[in-house]
């Protein structure tokens, strides 16, 4: 049996929180618009420098370093201005489980959560009248390396520690002695026995920077020999993988078929991505208009530098109007905008829709190069670019509408990504094609992709050749588009002449074979100007 040394405190109910702070809600990839809860048993309270089973048989016993409030003042109705007076300590917690139970309890975290020393106290109480409640940090060890760290700000926490002891007390009374469980930050991961996790609280600002200490456990295997006579056995599977490991890639899965789906859209054949990048966007949009598609240009979008040339598939992200109350939920901490620039891939160029705003930045210098570091083939953004000097310095393809020194907040709220957006009034839907160049940004359904550029390139040669006629002399009638006697000489020359092999599989094959007049955009014989 692991040992149980005594905690700090002796609770007569242990509560915790399901999800509370910003980092790990994005790491689940969903928000509590309201906190919820769930009760861990007093026996599995102990204390510090003691072990943990992880019974034989199971394999994803978790670590989630916490925040735990002990209930001073019984609290029962009391409103959130007075609820921090009924809290008089704070300390470190370890709210352990092991996942192997947690589908068979559905919910509850009974037999997860709640076995004997997983929910290890202490090991020292800080006194909660000499701390602000916003200015605390939790931090995890795992055999000495450092795997959480995170505070208790407005930006970090989704809500604060004190609306659990107001909310709580609506539905029952708190008594002296109680724990509520704070939640856990983003970086709980799975142990194993021979495992140590440390866990400590302090107050790094607070006069004296008060500490809880190091609450330390060691994992040992511990006995399996559950009855399926008495009861559901330990059950896993890839989605309690996923969640205990913290990803799929951490639990040593393979991609999902919607990631995979996702991945082959942003994984353009590296022949397709040289014939866009030798396709101009005047040719790319007249062969789309051909196929009836008019609503395929992202408007009023430039290059922050001449001569930018941009290819990938789009991942998008959306921003809705500034509203205070909107923008106090969702703007600060690890927020959509955040989010989608951590997880953009190679190859792929984000879009934002930002409604034609200009009047605020939606990106800066500290983005672009988050997502250069991605692999990202580029931005398109509706709206304006911060800092737009050093945006361009990082060398990343960005095309905005203009530039702006003011913050995100002054005119958008960063909502949501991977939806359908409107960007310059075109729509952009993930994984279409996004090629931009100095005339602007097209939008290619994936599907059509290969057979545009095909016929943009061919036309681009043409016009190459037509070029040349205009310059030694000859007038448009006839040559622009070629017809009659034209269209025989251009034919012969073709036959010798046959259109550069844009689609080589590297861009060292590619590099001689640009156009001779890419520069001058080509058009279908009747828009060209």
């Amino acid at each position: 049996m692991a040992s149980n040394p005594a905690a700090p405190v002796n609770p007569g109910k242990v509560i915790a929180v399901h999800v509370a702070y910003e980092s790990r809600a994005a790491q689940r990839g969903r928000k509590p618009a309201q906190p919820s809860y769930f009760l861990k048993t007093n026996s599995s309270v102990s204390g510090s420098e003691g072990t943990v089973e992880r019974p034989a048989g199971t394999e994803l016993l978790a670590f989630e370093g916490e925040i735990a409030l002990v209930i001073g003042e019984p609290a029962r109705n009391v409103p959130l201005a007075e609820a921090w007076d009924h809290v008089a300590a704070v300390t470190a917690s370890n709210d352990l489980g092991i996942y192997d139970y947690r589908a068979p309890d559905k919910g509850s975290n009974l037999r997860s959560k709640g076995r004997d020393g997983y929910t290890p106290i202490g090991p020292e109480l800080i006194d909660a009248r000499t701390v602000d409640p916003a200015g605390l940090r939790v931090r995890t060890w795992v055999n000495g390396e450092l795997v959480q760290e995170d505070t208790t700000g407005e930006a970090q926490l989704i809500f604060p520690l004190a609306q659990f002891v107001a909310d709580l007390s609506q539905h029952m009374t708190l008594n002296t002695g109680d724990v509520i469980l704070t939640g856990t930050p983003a970086g709980s991961s799975v142990m194993v026995p021979g495992d140590v996790v440390e866990v400590e609280v302090d107050a790094p600002t607070a006069p004296g920077a008060p500490s809880s200490g190091r609450l330390r456990t060691t994992v040992v295997e511990g006995p399996g020999d559950f009855d399926p006579a008495l009861g559901t056995t330990p059950q896993v599977d890839d989605a309690q993988r996923e969640d205990a490991w913290g990803s799929r890639e951490a639990a040593g899965l393979g991609p999902t078929p919607a990631q995979d789906a996702a991945d082959d859209a942003a994984d353009l054949p590296q022949a397709l991505r040289n014939k866009l990048m030798a396709a101009p966007t005047a040719g790319l949009s007249a062969q789309l208009r051909k196929r009836g598609l008019n609503q395929v240009v992202i408007e009023n979008v430039y290059p922050g530098a001449p001569g930018t040339k941009m290819v990938g598939t789009a991942k998008t992200l959306r921003f809705l109007p500034g509203r205070e109350d909107l923008f106090k939920s969702h703007g600060g901490g690890y927020n959509a905008q955040k989010r989608a620039f951590d997880a953009v891939r190679p190859g792929e160029v984000l879009v934002i829709e930002a409604r034609n705003e200009p009047g605020s930045g939606t990106l800066g210098d500290i983005l672009a190069l988050r997502a250069k570091a991605n692999g990202a083939a580029g931005v398109v953004t509706d709206g304006g670019v911060r800092d737009s000097a050093a945006v361009l310095e990082i060398g990343l393809p960005v095309f905005s509408q203009t530039s702006n020194p003011a913050v995100l907040g002054r005119k958008h709220v960063p909502w949501e990504s991977d939806v359908a957006v409107a960007c310059g009034n075109a729509t952009v839907i993930p994984g279409d094609v996004i090629v931009g160049d100095d005339d602007g940004v097209v939008v290619i359904p994936r599907a059509l992709a290969e057979e545009v550029a095909d016929e943009a390139l061919a036309k681009e040669h043409e016009d190459s050749w037509v070029f040349d006629r205009v310059a030694e002399g000859n007038p448009v009638d006839g040559l622009f588009p070629p017809t009659g006697e034209w269209k025989q000489k251009f034919q012969e020359w073709l036959a010798e002449n046959p259109a550069p092999n844009h689609g080589a599989d590297s861009p060292a094959d590619l590099a001689g074979n640009l156009p001779t007049n890419s520069a001058e955009g080509v058009g279908d014989g009747t828009e060209r100007n």
